[in-house]
């Protein structure tokens, strides 16, 4: 059996569907014996199946969420957290001496919600005063967060700090030059979105 995996990794998002897509080419004309398994300490069988049709029983998690098509394909419905992970399939033939194998990672993550940014105080006294925002959000996994001034991209600086996690920007001794809009966007594999903007207003003693 010669299989090939036209792409080995596929991206999908809570509640899609993924295709985990193979195919494979031999000299005998059997059907083919398929099983896909879900790589952990200790295998977990997806499916096995002779062509379409499914041998056995499905696992609890896995009834009513596949599809199993004649080229060994492998259609995962319904998508949840727990299915992120790499998969392993084998295909073989009673005639053919050889078996086919390969693997596909599957990412699964749950889209971004839109994302606000929360400061203590929305105006600041020039010089004396720093000043925190906070960019929070409901929903979303694997994210990574980026700032924005005026809508240009902000990176760490003497007076622009930014967390570990990059979720707070600190902006010390604040000046005049300050006084903007800023706003966080928020990205995922799945999704971005970005924050409304949220004005600074920066006042001077005098």
């Amino acid at each position: 059996v010669n299989m090939t995996i036209p792409n080995d990794l596929l991206r999908g998002t809570v509640g899609g569907e993924a295709l985990l897509s193979v195919c494979y080419s031999s000299s005998s004309l059997d059907l083919p014996v398929i099983r896909w398994q879900l790589r952990r300490e200790k295998p977990i069988t997806v499916v096995q199946s002779i062509g379409t049709g499914i041998i056995g029983t499905l696992r609890p998690e896995y009834r009513d969420r596949i599809l199993v098509f004649g080229n060994g394909t492998l259609l995962l419905h319904n998508l949840r957290l727990s299915d992120d992970g790499t998969y392993e399939v084998e295909i073989s033939i009673t005639d053919d001496s050889f078996t086919g194998e390969g693997s596909i990672r599957l990412t699964v993550d749950e889209s971004v919600s839109r994302p606000f940014v929360h400061t203590e105080s929305s105006s600041v006294l020039e010089l004396s005063e720093n000043v925190v925002l906070n960019c929070s959000h409901e929903n979303g996994t694997r994210t990574a967060y980026r700032w924005f001034k005026g809508g240009k991209p902000l990176t760490n600086d003497s007076r622009f700090l930014l967390s570990p996690d990059r979720k707070l920007l600190t902006i010390t001794r604040v000046l005049m030059a300050d006084e903007d809009v800023y706003s966080c966007s928020v990205e995922n594999p799945v999704s971005s979105v970005t924050s409304r903007p949220v004005r600074l207003t920066v006042y001077s003693e005098s």
